[in-house]
């Protein structure tokens, strides 16, 4: 069976297979995507950065070989990904600082005992934790 299209045709149809591949790829390991094997959100972030940094690779090599419909379209995919890529990754910063900020105010509410004297200790706050003063 003979493809109707030129080879031409065929290559560019090709190449915007090639860039929605590691486009959806992106955005699975960004966990924007299902995993339609795990049917699971899964999140990746070095494997994220990979396939964009894929598609980097792929517009610098094939610069000045692109027409202007391929071109703008990886440069737009690209920068789409980047964008999202960064709310991803501040999502997990925030994600970290409100966890650290959680377990710094959990350690505050409950002080060690060597914390804070209370009005049974003495000047050099040597009494014992449960003593009771006689």
């Amino acid at each position: 069976m003979e493809s109707s299209f030129s080879p031409e045709d065929k290559n560019k149809a090709l190449f915007f297979y090639l860039v929605t591949m590691f486009q959806t790829a992106a955005y699975q390991q960004m966990g924007k995507l299902k995993n339609p094997i795990t049917d699971k959100i899964e999140r990746d972030l070095d494997q994220a950065r990979f396939s964009i940094d894929m598609l980097d690779m792929l517009l610098a090599k094939t610069r000045g070989n692109l027409d202007d419909e391929e071109q703008r379209h990886l440069e737009r995919v690209i920068r789409e990904l980047k964008l999202n890529y960064v709310d991803e990754v501040e999502k997990d910063r925030k994600a970290k600082e409100a966890e650290q900020k959680s377990q710094a105010g959990s350690s505050q509410a409950q002080p060690p005992d060597s914390q804070g004297a209370t009005s049974g200790e003495s000047a050099s706050g040597a009494s014992q934790p449960g003593a009771s003063a006689t």
